[in-house]
């Protein structure tokens, strides 16, 4: 009876994470903290409800892709500067894109779920010193970061971004939230942060586009298997490195994972100079970190008792302050939830391409960036709508500069060195 309630809640996860991961702007986080709140009046045990808030995180970071790829895609005459899936889409690849993305968060699975308990532990008997060297650790990670831009004037750019952010995330990351339609303990000055400075100016940009985005083509994936197998192990290693090291991001791993290669175009003619192949690789490494940091999350938590993400801080919620469940049953959910967001991503995702290739382009980037400014100010008030605006400039700087935008991830790396 147990196990069929477990199931039944991991099944509500799953609609949970598929919800979350197809509206831009609307993060996991925030769902997984309104059901840890609403947990008390649930008539099930702390382990199913903790099922669902890991199933649901899960299955968000198969999908979000889905609305990364296919939202706020320039045409071809502003294409310089764009992010590596819209390239994809741009050239008729974003069915090929989806099906690459899952992959690689379904191998990043395969490889994290054996690793998570192991390193976790690894991790737990290193705490100490590893807490005392992060300022020494994340800056190597900014050196890093820098030094992967292909000429000193990007370098130069690359530390103005990243102090540009890091001065937002000293300025805003303490100021008092009052999303007063959202629950106290779903409230943070996170989502608009991140809404203003990846999301907004992507469609701020996508704005100046007249072109509607071209028929996608076949969905056979040119990568080959070994170089996909590859990018996918180099997702795992990213997604380590962000599961235990507070501050970093999937994208910012992916970038080191991958030797500094990927992220904004570098040619003016916005190709990535190699028919594609490192964007391919890009989706590949970044799907697979993300899903792969969620896995290493939840092992965080139960065995080293640490929250590394929003998903972790409701599962420690909904557990009374640690893990809601024992080690088996986080790693069955984890591979349940990946299961169906491997058969989600392509089924779902061909569909939502193929609804907004018949949109309005401007009309559509509008609705979502009035979408991003509603829903911060739903999880953060008056507060966060400031503080989106004031990220949606700073958002828009790298692209100017040509440098990568993981460099605005300053804004968590910058506060968490300095203590």
């Amino acid at each position: 009876m147990a196990a069929t309630t477990t199931l039944t809640f991991a099944l509500a996860g799953v609609c949970l994470g598929t919800v979350s991961g197809l509206v831009p702007g609307l993060h996991v986080n925030a769902l997984a903290l309104l059901l840890a709140a609403a947990a008390p009046t649930l008539p099930a045990p702390p382990a199913a409800v903790g099922a669902a808030v890991l199933a649901a995180g899960v299955v968000h970071t198969f999908l979000d892709v889905v609305p990364a790829l296919v939202l706020g895609v320039p045409d071809a005459a502003t294409a310089v500067g764009s992010l590596p899936g819209h390239r994809l889409v741009l050239a008729g690849r974003g069915r090929e894109a989806l099906r690459l993305s899952a992959v690689g968060s379904g191998v990043a699975v395969a490889g994290a779920v054996p690793l998570a308990l192991p390193l976790s532990h690894l991790v737990a008997a290193g705490r100490a010193e590893l807490y005392a060297a992060l300022p020494a650790v994340l800056a190597l990670v900014v050196v890093l970061l820098v030094a992967a831009e292909p000429t000193r004037r990007r370098r130069l750019g690359g530390v103005v971004c990243f102090g540009l952010a890091a001065g937002l995330g000293l300025l805003t990351l303490g100021v008092p939230t009052d999303g007063s339609l959202a629950p106290s303990a779903a409230t943070s000055m996170l989502a608009p942060l991140f809404a203003g400075l990846f999301g907004a100016p992507v469609l701020v940009d996508a704005l100046g586009g007249r072109g509607a985005i071209p028929p996608q083509e076949g969905a056979r994936t040119a990568l080959s298997p070994v170089a996909t197998l590859r990018a996918a192990a180099s997702g795992v290693g990213g997604g380590a490195l962000v599961g235990y090291l507070p501050g970093v991001s999937a994208g910012v791993a992916t970038v080191l994972a991958l030797g500094g290669a990927g992220g904004e175009s570098r040619l003016a003619d916005g190709s990535s100079g190699d028919g594609g192949r490192t964007d391919r690789l890009y989706v590949v490494a970044t799907s697979g970190a993300d899903t792969a940091t969620a896995v290493f999350a939840a092992a965080a938590l139960v065995v080293v008792g640490d929250e590394r993400s929003g998903v972790a801080v409701a599962l420690s919620a909904v557990g009374g302050g640690g893990s809601p469940f024992g080690s088996v049953t986080a790693l069955a959910t984890v591979v349940f939830a990946a299961g169906v967001g491997c058969v989600l991503v392509p089924t779902v995702g061909d569909r939502y391409l193929a609804v907004v290739r018949r949109l309005p382009h401007r009309a559509l980037s509008v609705a979502v960036l009035a979408l991003l400014w509603v829903l911060a100010g739903v999880f953060a008030g008056v507060p966060g709508l400031c503080v989106f605006a004031l990220a949606a400039l700073v958002g828009l700087v790298p692209p100017r500069l040509g440098v990568r935008r993981v460099h605005l991830m300053g804004v968590l790396i910058g506060p968490v060195a300095l203590g």
